[in-house]
């Protein structure tokens, strides 16, 4: 806090930016407050206030006329940015008050496959709401990335934000029709032996799978994917066979591009939850997004 409020004191006050703008528009204090309905000595006392605050002298005064100094230039040309852009973020509001940016981070595979093809509902609800998508694999921290939530599979522990379940995954073991046919594969005992693919986010799931079927295997060994699509891709290739979530390979299962080697598939207490900071969990495109994902996985 301390941090905020030593800061604090190099922020100019809106008044001071909106008579330097002016003045550094129209190149006159008395015009500057003719647009702004002041006086012409309220605009010089905004201005000799903020030259105050920055310590830097912005315009040169001669006789009636002010001229814009080098750093009162670079200092106008980027507080003219930041008004318009206040502005039109105002303007944005004011015309679509349910509107704004949502910035989002997903999982690579679970946006292209799941997300992506369910998106145009959304935005067809909500027009006024842009959405901007950032992939993540990795764990990352609200406080030091601009995000305003985040779709995350694991559990509810999220530092400091609110978790909304979404839905679970079954995972279940694949391989290509003609892997079938090099490899005698008639139990699930027999996959054991066989080339196995592993996905380094998931990198116990063929152990917590042989598992759950009372089959002894030692440690796993073959090929790791960071990614579930290149893991599918790679098993279609007749690589080996790979646990992958039945919903992500619904196409390729559907395509008989891959099968399922056996309906047993692995569950596990993860699932895929919306996550947000609790000070952005009734930011409205977070809402309205929250709302439409908890409808659309019914």
């Amino acid at each position: 806090m301390e941090n905020a409020f030593s800061t604090r004191r190099f922020l100019p006050s809106t008044s001071m930016l909106l008579a330097f703008d002016m003045a550094a528009r129209t190149g006159s204090f008395t015009s500057a407050a003719r647009e702004l309905n002041l006086t012409q000595g309220a605009v010089s006392k905004q201005i000799i206030a903020l030259e105050e605050l920055l310590g830097v002298e912005l315009f040169e005064r001669a006789h009636h006329t002010v001229t814009l100094t080098d750093a009162g230039r670079s200092y106008a040309k980027e507080i003219r940015a930041a008004l318009d852009q206040i502005l039109s973020a105002t303007m944005r509001v004011i015309s679509h008050p349910t509107g704004g940016t949502l910035n989002l981070a997903v999982l690579p595979t679970f946006g292209t496959r799941w997300l992506m093809p369910r998106l145009p509902g959304f935005l067809e609800e909500h027009p006024a709401i842009t959405i901007n998508f950032v992939t993540k694999l990795s764990p990352f921290d609200f406080r030091t990335e601009p995000l305003d939530a985040a779709i995350h599979f694991g559990k509810p522990e999220w530092p400091r934000a609110d978790c909304t379940y979404l839905m679970g995954e079954e995972i279940v073991p694949v391989c290509s029709r003609e892997f079938l046919e090099v490899h005698s594969v008639e139990s699930p005992a027999d996959l054991a032996g066989v080339p196995l693919l592993h996905i380094s986010s998931r990198p116990d799931s063929w152990a917590d799978w042989f598992h759950d079927q009372g089959i002894e295997k030692e440690e796993s060994e073959g090929m790791y994917f960071e990614q579930f699509m290149t893991a599918a891709q790679a098993a279609a290739a007749g690589l080996g066979a790979v646990l992958l979530p039945r919903f992500l390979v619904e196409k390729e299962l559907e395509r008989g591009e891959l099968v399922e080697v056996f309906d047993l598939p692995l569950r596990r207490e993860q699932g895929y939850y919306l996550v947000a900071p609790h000070e952005n969990a009734e930011f409205a495109p977070v809402v309205a997004f929250r709302e439409w994902l908890l409808k659309t996985v019914g």
